[in-house]
């Protein structure tokens, strides 16, 4: 089973997400997810509140970790449909992924988003599809060894 370490080392290849975004992976278990993004100007609309970009990235982003974190199958974003619930009141939003059926070809995951202060700021619902015979390969050893 994959390290924490080594999964965020595979996914940092996702640089819109991890660099220019900033998310980051908290933890990772099969099938789930934690992400955080915290709120930087740059991330923010005309109205001093997230971009809903910024969001959908989190939530996307969180999918891709709680799907491919402890798989060699890879699994993309076949369908997202996203509702912004309510503006985040704090500095920091966090996305809690989880798988809710998994077959053959596809998968779907729930992703919650909140912010520190309890907002419910945003659900998607993700389903993913599960290339055939696409597998990742194997985890890296060192964080600085980006095969995935």
């Amino acid at each position: 089973m994959p390290t924490l370490e080594q999964i965020r080392a595979c996914l940092s290849g996702d640089r819109y997400a991890v660099e220019v975004t900033g998310v980051e992976i908290q933890d990772a278990g099969p099938g789930t997810s934690v992400c955080t993004l915290k709120l930087r100007p740059e991330l923010l609309n005309a109205n001093h509140k997230p971009m809903g970009g910024a969001i959908f990235t989190l939530a996307d982003f969180a999918f891709a970790v709680a799907a491919n974190g402890h798989s060699r199958r890879v699994t993309v974003s076949q369908q997202v449909s996203i509702n912004f619930l309510a503006a985040a009141r704090g500095q920091m939003l966090t996305a809690r992924a989880a798988r809710m059926k998994e077959g053959g070809h596809t998968s779907l995951y729930g992703v919650e988003v909140t912010d520190e202060t309890g907002a419910y700021v945003a659900h998607a619902t993700v389903t993913g599809y599960i290339l055939p015979e696409q597998v990742l390969p194997p985890m890296p050893e060192k964080e600085s060894e980006k095969t995935c």
